[in-house]
């Protein structure tokens, strides 16, 4: 069965073109699913054979993970990795019959997103100082994430060519590659200006630096997705008490501020590289909360005030 995973991962790379994150995400659940399947039979993990495990072993692996208080979200994930992982297997043969075929996805949570204010925005790109080449670059970091509503994995892929100072926008490229283009604001191209003025200095003698990524880590390398979070994390904790303190708050924020600002839904989910509407949508609702808490305080007959 391992080797079939290996097909499968490999397939999901080249013939699918899924994201890192989806790769690796589905590797660990498969993985987990064939250490369960294999304790269950009471066979060796290496002599597994897929033809074993049936609809019973897979309720039985999600059945420990539901009692673990794992979230519905992640088993959902889960759940959607077993079910695409045996549909190839039996496509291309590998199986006579689907265990994973009537397996229900559980319903997620609807969580709404974390958001911060626009005046703690402010307060937080004040406190970027712009002293050295590090943070002028985490500034630029900021300025871009909240000016455009990007993806961690998307900023962090992102070269000194995706960027067109001219015209004023960013080519992104999203899950599955999707290209896409995104309109930048004054204040990040200014930030982004001033990053390319000083990101020389950020290059070491090191011939492993990356001559091509916008943004740098220690020694001139991609930055990657680890260093991003703490830099946000940083100036988070110094501005706002919300619980995710995380990039994908700043995405959060632009599309509800742009939401609030009265932009057509269908402009934020082009904005954001949401394959449906569907994604966009729960904005809707965060932005439904704000007009109701500021009725109810600025309304004279909202509610009893007495």
């Amino acid at each position: 069965m391992k080797e079939l995973i290996k097909k499968y991962l490999k397939y999901l790379k080249i013939e699918r073109n899924s994201s890192e994150h989806t790769i690796t995400s589905y590797q660990n659940d498969l993985y987990q699913l064939h250490g369960s399947a294999s304790r269950h039979l009471e066979q060796d993990e290496n002599s597994l054979d897929i033809s074993e495990i049936d609809r019973l072993i897979i309720r039985l692996w999600l059945g420990e993970l539901t009692e673990e208080g794992m979230a519905r979200s992640t088993i959902a994930r889960k759940v959607a990795a077993v079910r695409s992982f045996f549909k190839y297997c039996f496509k291309r043969g590998y199986i006579q019959k689907n265990p994973a075929h009537l397996l229900i996805i559980p319903k997620k949570e609807q969580r709404l997103p974390t958001t911060v204010q626009t005046g703690e925005i402010s307060e937080m790109m004040e406190l970027a100082g712009e002293n050295d080449p590090a943070t002028i670059q985490e500034r630029a970091i900021l300025e871009l994430f909240y000016s455009t509503g990007i993806r961690l994995s998307e900023l962090t892929n992102l070269n000194v060519k995706d960027i067109q100072l001219h015209q004023k926008q960013l080519t992104v490229f999203g899950k599955g590659s999707k290209q896409r283009i995104v309109p930048l604001g004054e204040k990040a191209l200014t930030a982004i200006e001033k990053h390319l003025e000083q990101r020389n200095q950020l290059f070491t003698s090191d011939t492993s630096r990356d001559i091509n990524a916008l943004f740098l880590s220690v020694g001139g390398k991609r930055i990657y997705p680890r260093m991003v979070q703490r830099i946000i994390k940083k100036y988070l904790l110094k501005v706002s008490e919300v619980t995710q303190k995380s990039p994908h708050t700043l995405r959060h924020s632009f599309a509800t501020h742009m939401l609030d600002a009265g932009a057509d839904i269908r402009l934020i989910k082009e904005f954001l590289g949401h394959a449906n509407l569907a994604s966009t949508q729960i904005y809707t609702h965060t932005s439904v909360e704000r007009l109701q808490r500021i009725y109810s305080q600025a309304h004279p007959r909202a509610e009893n005030k007495s």
